[in-house]
């Protein structure tokens, strides 16, 4: 399939399996995880043209890794930044020293004043290389990068987690814990 399609399905698996799976009549349980049948079903009663086949080459062509299947290859979920409710079961885990956090310059007076705040998702995001932070600050403009002492919040009591896909993720980052 062509890289237009794929990433158009990927963002389509995005919105479906991060924000409203109800909008094709899905539910996903209490981990995130989806049926791939229904999930297909459901799809293609809406129009998507979307198979088996489609779904893996979307997952293993993903730059980001966003989505994982089952190790019995029954079910697909996203990694992180559902806006729905579910538990993903990570385990809480030591950081590297230094994360960091793409963002625009428009978004620094909030940051600098509250910090980075999950918003509508359940974690913020943070990364382990700038180089995925340029990224992701980029989506919306020239990009900023924000150096977090994640060290030092990590002794200070704060909890951090790793996605599947590497994504670092934490409650909230204070504002003295960032760094430009």
């Amino acid at each position: 399939m062509e890289t237009k399609n794929l990433v158009r399905l990927s963002k389509f698996l995005s919105f479906i399996l991060r924000h409203e799976p109800e909008s094709i009549g899905l539910s996903l349980d209490r981990q995130g995880w989806a049926e791939i049948d229904r999930l297909i079903e459901l799809a293609n009663a809406q129009g998507k043209a979307l198979s088996r086949a489609l779904i893996e080459e979307v997952v293993k062509n993903n730059s980001k890794q966003r989505f994982a299947i089952s190790e019995d290859g029954r079910r697909i979920r996203a990694s992180q930044g559902h806006s729905t409710e579910v538990e993903l079961g990570y385990e809480a885990q030591e950081p590297p020293a230094v994360l960091f956090h793409g963002t625009t310059a428009a978004a620094l007076s909030a940051i600098r004043q509250e910090g980075l705040q999950k918003m509508a998702r359940h974690h913020v995001h943070l990364s382990a290389e700038v180089e995925t932070a340029r990224s992701v600050g980029g989506r919306r403009g020239a990009p900023v990068i924000l150096r977090v002492d994640a060290a030092r919040m990590h002794r200070d009591g704060h909890h951090f987690y790793v996605s599947a896909n590497g994504v670092w993720l934490t409650e909230q980052v204070p504002p003295e814990y960032l760094d430009q």
